[in-house]
């Protein structure tokens, strides 16, 4: 009646385990989701883009370089 017993627990517990594993495998990182603000930098980015109106990263450290300098 024990063994029974056991045997029933151990595959409830298989049963369990591989129901966690399919739920990890199937959960969403939540670092890959956008908040809505994000979203809204994100989309506004995008028109910049388009408009040719984004600054590059190499302009703004000469802008910042030619700041320290003046300081």
């Amino acid at each position: 009646m024990e063994m029974q017993l056991e045997q029933k627990i151990l595959k409830k517990l298989d049963k369990i385990e591989k129901e966690v594993e399919e739920i990890k495998a199937h959960m969403v990182d939540v670092d890959v989701i956008l908040t809505e603000d994000e979203k809204k930098l994100l989309d506004e980015s995008l028109v910049h883009e388009k408009e040719g109106s984004l600054v590059s990263l190499g302009e703004v450290e000469n802008v910042r370089n030619k700041a320290r300098q003046t300081a």
